[in-house]
């Protein structure tokens, strides 16, 4: 199970949101590229980036912030938020971003995001509230289930499924294990999990199901309420 550390971008500086909510966020650092240069320092592979301005915009907005975190740290790095075209996959993979998230698209055009797939490598994110899809940077909830988008994307070619329980995220009330499965389950995807983590039993848990290929942490890391290096001895050991 690999843990990607996660840099959220508003208005250039490393936040949190707690529920998504754009107005709750906390300011962390203003230099984002600094936390990433951390993370790799304490035994990082992997760092998961998101452009919120860019995820409500519905078109990239941290794109400064992007390439200087990408110039300042060698992890391999997965990108999401306002990714809505072909263009846009294709800038973010030349500027050497492993994975590209597709989110909103995945919903209301899951055509596209099958054809990217076969050229890129795409991570589908797939964000619920109560079970069902969130969209619009979490602003709307549609009428679509979080299995069934999942299961949509089953041998599809896309690398993974980021899943986020919408309203535990940034809560640090504990990650929804049950949700995370289930989604692992009706897609046969690598998924990713993500929202409420708090600390090393949250690991703990996920590891023991044997079907989650990954866990974001967020809050947890900014909070302390979790040792990064602690975390990662125990997924490597």
């Amino acid at each position: 199970m690999e843990i990607f550390p996660a840099i959220d971008l508003k208005d250039g500086k490393a936040v949190r949101l707690t529920k998504g909510l754009m107005q709750s966020a906390k300011i962390y650092s203003d230099e984002p590229w600094e936390l990433a240069r951390r993370f790799e320092e304490m035994g990082s592979k992997w760092l998961h980036l998101v452009d919120l301005n860019g995820a409500f915009a519905g078109e990239p907005k941290n794109l400064e912030q992007i390439e200087k975190i990408r110039k300042n740290c060698s992890l391999k790095m997965q990108l999401g938020g306002g990714i809505r075209d072909e263009d846009t996959i294709k800038r973010y993979i030349d500027m050497g971003i492993q994975r590209v998230i597709l989110g909103s698209v995945a919903v209301k055009n899951p055509g596209f995001v099958k054809e990217m797939a076969k050229k890129y490598p795409i991570v589908v994110g797939i964000d619920a509230i109560d079970g069902y899809v969130a969209v619009e940077g979490w602003a709307k909830t549609s009428t679509m289930k979080a299995t069934d988008l999942a299961r949509a994307f089953a041998d599809s070619g896309v690398e993974a499924i980021i899943c986020t329980d919408v309203g535990r995220d940034g809560t640090l009330s504990g990650v929804n294990v049950e949700f995370t499965v289930s989604i692992a389950e009706a897609s046969g995807i690598e998924t990713i999990a993500s929202g409420g983590v708090r600390d090393i039993e949250d690991i703990r848990k996920l590891l023991e199901t044997g079907k989650v290929a990954g866990v974001i942490v967020g809050k947890a890391f900014y909070e302390g309420t979790i040792d990064l290096k602690e975390a990662f001895e125990l997924v490597r050991s």
